[in-house]
């Protein structure tokens, strides 16, 4: 009998799965443009390959190339940012930072912004559209953060040099025309998850706050059984391998809220949130716990979730609608904060 039993709970679970994947969400038709652009260049799973070949592959930042390419349009970077590199000491040794700083005479306010890629590939140059549409739009300069990745560098390397970066920013906005009374923090995925670590060390450190947090599906929970990693669990370009690759050779202490902040006994205290979200993510349904955490523990939070894109959206604003919809409410967001502090 129970035999029998555990064969029908495991046909039941097959089909919930099957059913579950059916049910993925489709992407609208310029993000399908993105995706096909990108399975056209013949990168390999990422869960099958060392770190080094990972960060090897085509990214989605190519893939938006080669659709404003196949367009027939300009694949420079969008003009009226200028960037200046310089370098940031953390504990664990020295990292890039770059000063992207908009037209204008300032100062201007500034954001410290995480760059994505699962704490393990990637960098600012893959991510350069985003820091690059929020100086612009937000009229703040972007002090965008190369810290080390992992697994050269494990947990809790990328949140100290995080933090290292938003003191620096602090102690040397003035050099580069920021004001130093109007600091942000934002990121994306991993990137969100350095944003957010990084206000939760500033309160538990009883330091400067930031004055907001922007977070692009962070990455804030190791649970892989939600709703959206069930539903996107072979989404494109993140899918549930892909994460559990990520964690493994981030290697965070599950318990840590500085690894995972959901797992913060409290969120008490952490600076107003804006929360980008995307329908065809893993991460979808961790985001809004998280903002509905922040919102039950007195913070302040404005949640918005595109239909219809992906994981990576943000910063596709030159062939994607959305994500100039999107990087155009995170532009908003940053400067009432900004103007609030004036």
């Amino acid at each position: 009998m129970s035999r029998q039993f555990a064969v029908l709970t495991a046909a039941a679970l097959a089909l919930t799965t099957s059913l579950a994947a059916q049910a993925a969400p489709a992407a609208d038709p310029q993000m399908q443009k993105v995706l096909d652009a990108l399975a056209s260049l013949g990168g390999k799973p990422i869960e099958t390959l060392s770190p080094d070949e990972a960060r090897k592959q085509p990214t989605p930042a190519d893939a938006v190339k080669k659709v404003l390419a196949d367009m027939k349009k300009s694949t420079a970077p969008e003009p009226g940012v200028t960037v200046k590199d310089m370098t940031v000491t953390g504990p664990a040794g020295s990292f890039p930072v770059h000063i992207y700083t908009p037209e204008g005479t300032g100062p201007f306010p500034v954001m410290v912004y995480f760059h994505g890629g699962g704490f393990v590939i990637a960098d600012t140059k893959t991510y350069d559209a985003s820091p690059r549409a929020l100086a612009k739009l937000s009229k703040a300069i972007m002090v965008a953060v190369d810290y080390h990745r992992a697994p050269e560098n494990k947990f809790p390397v990328a949140p100290n040099d995080a933090y290292a970066a938003y003191e620096w920013t602090l102690a040397h906005a003035k050099e580069f025309n920021g004001d130093p009374s109007r600091v942000a923090v934002g990121g994306e995925s991993a990137g969100g998850n350095l944003a957010t670590v990084v206000s939760m060390m500033a309160r538990d450190k009883k330091a400067a706050m930031p004055l907001m947090q922007l977070l692009v599906y962070p990455v804030v929970s190791d649970d892989m059984t939600t709703p959206s990693y069930v539903k996107n669990a072979d989404a494109k370009p993140l899918n549930k391998p892909m994460m559990a690759w990520f964690f493994k050779h981030y290697a965070g202490d599950p318990a840590n809220p500085y690894a995972l902040p959901l797992k913060a006994a409290s969120l008490k205290g952490l600076p107003p949130a804006t929360i980008i979200a995307a329908e065809i993510d893993p991460l979808l349904s961790e985001g809004k716990t998280y903002a509905d955490r922040l919102k039950k523990d007195g913070v302040t939070v404005s949640y918005k979730e595109y239909a219809g894109v992906t994981h990576e959206f943000f910063g596709m604003g030159a062939v994607v609608d959305k994500a100039k919809q999107a990087e155009q409410f995170a532009a908003d967001a940053l400067t009432k904060a900004f103007a609030a502090k004036k």
